[in-house]
């Protein structure tokens, strides 16, 4: 067994480096504009307000600014109440943090905003009476998220970190974050297990650097310097770094 779990393994760390010289490739050879002149605009995708009634609860990512973007992506998470007539957006961002700013964020940007250029990505929706029942649980996990004063780009607690923090302490969304977000394994605290930001298992981490997580959603993954290997079961998909998912969405 243990012999099948080590080549299989292999399997993923090749294919995973694999990805990632693909996405390499494909960052040096394409258009690279400055953050400053690139796209933080609405991309026109999420839901009207105004004509939904009902509570929603959504979570967005869009690949990194620059070289990052080869391994990772930015998530964030939009909220509506019922009957409100517009989004909320909770993130972390590090601009500004090392000055003293704070590193949640509320409506910096619209809710389905280009992330410097890249289009946002919906990861996953919940809607009506279950949303609204999880948005006071989400709201108190924002406010609950232990590094408001404190930015580090890998191995986190970083924007994904942030984003799975409130997924997990929330609990019950069942929400599950893409191998592309970098840092959702940075548990902290402290601590080297907890649930899996899905709810629907469990992960183990030291550090955001070397760790495990099985879960019903997430399959299982294998944490290696931040970067995700696994497998997802249910809806079968392999999970690389620089590309992602492969598989069925």
């Amino acid at each position: 067994m243990l012999t099948v779990f080590l080549r299989g393994f292999g399997l993923l760390l090749l294919a995973g480096v694999l990805g990632t010289g693909i996405a390499t490739v494909r960052y040096f050879s394409g258009e690279r504009p400055h953050w400053s002149s690139a796209r933080w605009d609405s991309a026109g995708s999420a839901p009207d307000p105004t004509a939904e009634r009902e509570a929603i609860i959504q979570v967005y990512g869009a690949r990194a600014w620059g070289w990052r973007g080869i391994f990772g992506m930015h998530t964030w998470i939009a909220i509506k109440r019922e009957n409100a007539p517009i989004f909320e957006r909770y993130e972390v961002v590090g601009f500004g943090v090392s000055g003293g700013a704070r590193a949640v964020r509320r409506n910096r940007y619209p809710v389905d905003a280009y992330w410097a250029g890249n289009a946002p990505v919906l990861l996953g929706e919940i809607r009506g009476e279950r949303a609204a029942a999880a948005i006071p649980r989400l709201i108190e996990a924002v406010d609950a998220y232990p590094y408001d004063h404190r930015y580090t780009i890998w191995p986190g607690p970083n924007s994904n970190s942030f984003t799975a923090f409130v997924l997990r302490r929330a609990g019950g969304i069942g929400i599950e974050l893409p191998p592309l977000a970098v840092g959702k394994d940075y548990i902290g605290q402290g601590r080297w297990y907890a649930r899996a930001p899905s709810g629907t298992g469990f992960q183990f981490s030291m550090m955001g650097l070397i760790g495990m997580t099985i879960a019903a959603d997430e399959g299982l993954e294998i944490n290696l310097l931040g970067l995700t290997f696994g497998v997802d079961f249910t809806r079968p998909a392999l999970k690389l770094p620089g590309l992602g998912r492969i598989g069925l969405s």
